[in-house]
């Protein structure tokens, strides 16, 4: 199948269900990119499935289903609906959300994935931009879902029973590990993080992000990421806030390591308060945990070089400027050069809470309009 080239596209399903009949929905409505991208996913192919056919691989494949089956059956039935409906190996989508926890974390293993964030929380200025970088197989391999789901009893570890939000996916992905918004009025993205050391068997931090879309409050958040009684198999960064909160806008910055030692995740929390701004990139800015080699910090550190020499960010054009950036020599914020680049930026999206708007761009927003402008609608 020959590459496409950069669509100025992305397809958007409202769905209402069971957790089940939703991820069905999604996959039957989603199916060929799904076929697309696991057919293109040389990291799915060439390394998750060859580990997954060993006995150590399927061991830590079959911990970590079963810790993940216990905690969040209903995600469990979410992803199996996706394959369902999209009429794959759901062995294959479970890979995908295991990740690099399958491998170990080593150096030799280094995926340079990445995302950049930046929080303003300024009086008359309350945004949250962010690219969306990923492997370039997974470019044109995505998707917006917006999903209303009632459970008729209360739903794992958490006891959801009513969840609604949107998404955007990768590709045969549960929602959650991207940029998000649910109806409590909580906004977050998601920068990857390359822990060296990763523990098979815990929580994959893409479970850990889609029951995140559940939390009503910021005490509910921090929760859901320790993930007590067992804790994260791997780490991410988290940048969230509330559209409603009594007091201050406060944003915060979640550093979440894998749990190593216990059964709970690291967990390391900034709150820019207002006037102050957070950028975060993939690297780990505070908490004390040892990280993988190579392009994905090599990128990170390149990115807030770029960003330290523009001005504290004070304007949604300031956060657009800055996340357009393509002034370095080889790790740029918006990476969109060359044929053969190992990572690029898929997409960039505006939060504006004070607007209640989430703006997508497909392209680089500092030469093209945006794409959709979508209402955050906040339940009553």
């Amino acid at each position: 199948m020959s590459d496409l080239e950069r669509r100025d596209a992305i397809p958007v399903l409202y769905t209402r269900g069971t957790h089940y009949t939703v991820g069905f929905d999604v996959g039957r409505t989603f199916a060929s990119i799904i076929h697309s991208f696991l057919e293109k996913s040389v990291t799915l192919n060439e390394t998750y499935i060859p580990i997954f056919n060993t006995e150590k691989g399927r061991k830590i494949y079959v911990d970590t289903y079963e810790n993940v089956n216990r905690s969040f059956p209903q995600y469990v039935r979410e992803l199996q609906g996706v394959a369902d409906g999209a009429k794959v190996d759901f062995y294959k989508l479970f890979l995908l959300h295991i990740d690099d926890v399958i491998v170990g974390g080593q150096d030799n293993n280094n995926q340079p994935i990445g995302c950049s964030t930046i929080c303003v929380n300024e009086p008359d200025c309350v945004v949250l931009g962010h690219t969306e970088d990923a492997l370039s197989e997974v470019l044109n391999h995505f998707y917006f879902v917006s999903a209303h789901i009632i459970s008729e009893t209360p739903e794992g570890k958490h006891k959801v029973v009513e969840e609604r939000f949107t998404s955007l996916c990768y590709a045969g992905h549960l929602p959650g590990y991207t940029m998000n918004a649910n109806h409590h009025g909580l906004v977050f993205s998601i920068n990857t993080l390359s822990a060296k050391t990763l523990v098979g068997g815990k929580t994959p931090r893409h479970f850990i992000t889609r029951a995140l879309l559940a939390a009503e409050n910021f005490v509910q958040a921090q929760e859901i990421l320790r993930d007590h009684g067992v804790g994260a198999a791997d780490g991410c960064s988290i940048n969230m806030t509330f559209l409603r909160q009594e007091g201050d806008r406060l944003f915060h910055n979640a550093e979440m390591g894998p749990a190593t030692n216990g059964n709970e995740s690291q967990l390391n929390i900034l709150t820019a308060s207002p006037g102050e701004h957070i950028i975060h990139v993939n690297s780990y800015q505070r908490l004390p945990v040892p990280e993988v080699t190579g392009l994905i910090i090599d990128s990170s550190v390149e990115r807030m070089k770029t960003f330290s020499k523009y001005p504290p960010p004070k304007t949604v054009d300031d956060v657009v400027r800055m996340l357009s950036d393509m002034t370095a020599k080889e790790h740029k914020v918006f990476r969109d050069h060359g044929k053969n680049q190992k990572v690029k930026t898929i997409c960039v999206g505006i939060i504006d809470c004070i607007k209640r708007t989430w703006t997508l761009y497909a392209e680089n927003p500092a030469y093209v309009p945006p794409l959709v402008v979508l209402p955050l609608m906040l339940k009553d």
